[in-house]
């Protein structure tokens, strides 16, 4: 098999808008399979800090009424735009993975390893996703960083919510965006007293 073959579950991923993401989504024994395959990442001092949220089903438009819901209850004046938005936050894909990651603070692992070992999750839970193919989409959005919010979801204090991972089957093409290439990413690296080559 050719490099690019060995390569292919990178280079064909890429991110399919929420907005496009329909049924069906992938079935609870791909859900297993992905989640498990996912968490062969990057663990140091075997802390496991992270934890997946699985929201299908009713809970998706639950989730959405809630958060206008905590919205107005603070006060805040929601245009049309921005009430249908957040009704609608989660409502598009069959599944949303919420990756969060549970920091062990004062841990001989500093915390920003805890922090990229659940990003790490989150990419192999896109790259899985299309693997299997699906569409898949990395999302944030003010409920990640919102501490009403993050309470609405049942994390604790120690814990934050890294991102949503979105999937389901495209309904509609995506435009393959322009990638960095090789000579745009990597230089080398030679200590002072080195002659060039």
């Amino acid at each position: 098999m050719s490099i690019e073959g060995k390569l292919k579950p990178l280079t064909a991923r890429h991110s399919t808008p929420s907005r496009l993401l329909g049924a069906p989504g992938p079935t609870e024994e791909e859900v297993r399979a992905l989640v498990e395959a996912a968490a062969r990442v990057s663990d140091h001092g075997r802390l496991q800090p992270w934890r997946l949220l699985a929201i299908h089903g009713e809970a998706r438009g639950a989730l959405g009424r809630a958060l206008v819901a905590l919205r107005e209850a603070r006060g805040e004046v929601l245009d049309e735009a921005a009430r249908s938005k957040d009704l609608q936050r989660f409502a598009h894909a069959p599944l949303v993975l919420a990756v969060i990651a549970r920091i062990t603070p004062e841990h001989k692992i500093p915390e920003v390893e805890q922090l990229l070992s659940a990003g790490a999750l989150a990419q192999n839970l896109l790259i899985g996703a299309c693997a299997l193919g699906y569409g898949a989409q990395w999302l944030t959005g003010w409920p990640a960083y919102d501490s009403q919010a993050q309470r609405t979801l049942g994390l604790e204090a120690n814990e934050r919510i890294v991102a949503f991972i979105h999937i389901g089957t495209p309904q509609g093409e995506v435009v393959e965006r322009d990638r960095p290439r090789y000579e745009q990413l990597v230089c080398d690296w030679r200590p002072a007293d080195m002659p060039a080559i």
